[in-house]
Parts: C-alpha cells; structure tokens; sequence
C-alpha cells in the first residue's frame, strides 16, 4: 500500500508539472494570436474552424509534452528539471512551426481570413492535422535518450523540413490542386490532406525518437522511415481507390461533385493514418 501510495503522489506531481507547462502554452497561443479573441469565435459565431484550430493546438501540445514525460525515468528531480527545460522548448517548437507551416504548406491564401472571416472547415482541418503532426515530430525529438537540446532541436527541424516538403509532395500525387480546392471550402480535400499530414507526423514521430547512438545511425533509421513514408503515400492512395472504394474515383468523389464526398475524404485520410501505424509497428 506505502509503494502504491508512493507512486500516487509521485504521479500526481508529475501531472501538475505537465499541467503547469500546458497553461504555459496556453498563454503562448494566446499571444502569438492577440488578434483572436477565443470566446467570440468560439462562443458568439460558433465558429468551427477555429475550433479545429484550437484542439489541433492542444492535442499538439499534449503530444510535445508527451516527449518530455515519456519514457524511462531518471528520478524525480531530474524528470522535473527536463520538464523544467524541455517543456518550454516544445512550446516555442510547436508555436515556432505553425509559423513554417503557415508559410509554406497551406502558402497561397490568407490562413487568417480563411479561419475567421470564412470559417473555412477544409482550412481550419489542415490546420488541426498540420499541429498534431508538428506535436508528434517534436514527441519523438524530444523522447530519445542519449542526445541533448542541440540533437532534439535538430531532428525537430529534419522533420518540419520533411513535413513541408511533403505538403508540396502530396500536392503533386493528387489530380486537383489542394490550394484551390481548400480555398473554395472543400473541406473533403482538407480532410484527405490532414490524414497524410498526421500519418507523416506519425511516421517522425517514431524515425526520431530513437534512443541517440550516432549521427550516422540515427540519421539512417531516420532517412529509413522517410523513404518509407513518401512510398506511403501514394500507394495508399491507390489502395483507397481500388479497396475502400472500388469502382470509384477517389479524386471525382472529393472534387467532381456538387458536393464533395467526406465520407470518401475520412477513408483516405484513415487509410494513411493506420498505414503509418502498421509500419512503424513493423520496423
């Protein structure tokens, strides 16, 4: 009873570190957007966009926080002094990112506008997948022992250069163009596009929370899950096309109709999701 009591009270500490950095990056969301006032957007216009925003946000958070917490631990005072030093640094990672992202994954319209002038679902669910993907890469960043802030700052930036370039990628496997489609309020395109975000996410996520050996080994197994991923892509596409939906048009269902197929839309984007779960389980 004394060791469960223990482990209680060991935990409970740890969770209100977590919760402490958790508001912490509550504020920083606050302030990088003084010009978004949340309990309009969310109370007065009901404003769903937004909210996918916002749980993205969160959910990407949790995931960055998740780095720091996860894993073996070295002891209280040293789990807490990493909480200490690395919660902070996920923050400003995470909040660092949707800056890259903004300017160069969803690059040709007004993200804001989208968001709070056109309550833009299709913009608002991009946005949602582009910060649980970033959550995920800095997750697997930060959980691997044996590196430090410089080796953990540097496998965040191999992955949001991955994560940007494939926005452009994916772009290139699709017959339609993301851009215009998500800025007419196609929310289907938006969906499909956030499934392959979040499924990359996913494959970061374990490329980079490898246990630190050496730059070369780490940087192989990270190159490793990358290659594995741009083949993901399309071949799940195809496989969404031949299996999910046999004798239909993936591209004709979320763009070729009067309205656009989400129900198409959440099969693609689940396909990649659990592709890159079962390939990371299999590596």
């Amino acid at each position: 009873m004394i060791m469960n009591l223990d482990h209680i009270s060991s935990s409970l500490v740890y969770l209100a570190a977590c919760f402490v950095v958790f508001v912490a990056g509550h504020l920083v969301f606050i302030l990088f957007r003084r010009s978004y006032n949340i309990k309009d957007e969310l109370v007065e216009k009901d404003n769903a966009a937004f909210a996918l925003v916002l749980c993205g946000y969160y959910l990407g958070l949790t995931f960055s926080i998740g780095g720091v917490i996860a894993g073996p631990s070295a002891g209280m005072e040293s789990d807490l002094i990493d909480i200490l030093v690395y919660g902070p640094l996920a923050i400003l990672l995470l909040n660092l990112s949707a800056l890259i992202n903004d300017r160069f994954i969803l690059s040709e319209f007004d993200i804001r506008k989208e968001i709070l002038q056109d309550q833009n679902c299709g913009t608002g669910v991009v946005e949602f997948a582009v910060f649980v993907a970033t959550g995920l890469n800095i997750f697997g960043a930060l959980y691997g022992q044996g590196g430090s802030v410089f080796t953990a700052i540097a496998f965040w930036a191999l992955g949001q250069t991955v994560l940007v370039l494939v926005g452009k990628y994916y772009n290139l496997i699709t017959q339609y163009n993301i851009h215009e489609q998500i800025e007419k309020d196609n929310v289907a395109v938006g969906i499909g596009f956030a499934g392959a975000l979040i499924g990359i996410g996913n494959l970061l996520r374990a490329a980079s929370a490898e246990h630190f050996i050496s730059w070369e080994a780490n940087l192989i197994t990270f190159g490793l899950y990358m290659v594995v991923g741009l083949i993901l892509l399309p071949v799940a596409r195809v496989l969404t096309d031949r299996i999910l939906l046999p004798g239909r048009s993936l591209a004709d269902e979320l763009v070729n109709q009067v309205k656009p197929n989400q129900g198409a839309a959440f099969l693609e984007a689940s396909s990649y999701i659990g592709a890159s779960f079962l390939i990371t389980w299999c590596i």
